[in-house]
């Protein structure tokens, strides 16, 4: 069972930049794709990006060109590098594997507000 806890997030202004951190409790995360997905309020939760185990990344259409996603294998942490912020950014963030998540290993989430 992967325990997963968020963090990072917090208050910035349009064109702000935050990182995000996802801390894993499970090995099997070392050979799992993992992704970062955020749902705002009134909103479906989308996959904002994801990395495969060996590093290989790819972004919503959103994202492209401002977040960069990465990983630690060995620490077990995962990274979402969020630069040029804008305020259709604002939603709570969460890690998880992509693009199958694992039902029991949700976190809190770290909620992100872009606002001036």
């Amino acid at each position: 069972q992967v325990q997963l806890v968020e963090s990072g997030g917090g208050l910035v202004q349009p064109g702000g930049s935050l990182r995000l951190s996802c801390a894993a409790s499970g090995i099997i995360f070392s050979r799992s794709t993992m992704g970062w997905y955020r749902q705002a309020p009134g909103k479906q939760r989308e996959l904002v990006a994801h990395i495969t185990s060996g590093g290989i990344t790819d972004y919503a259409d959103s994202a492209k060109g401002r977040f960069t996603i990465s990983r630690d294998n060995t620490k077990l942490t995962m990274f979402l590098q969020m630069n040029s912020l804008k305020p259709e950014d604002t939603a709570v963030y969460y890690c998880n594997r992509a693009p199958g998540y694992w039902e029991g290993s949700w976190g809190q989430g770290t909620q992100v507000t872009v606002s001036s």
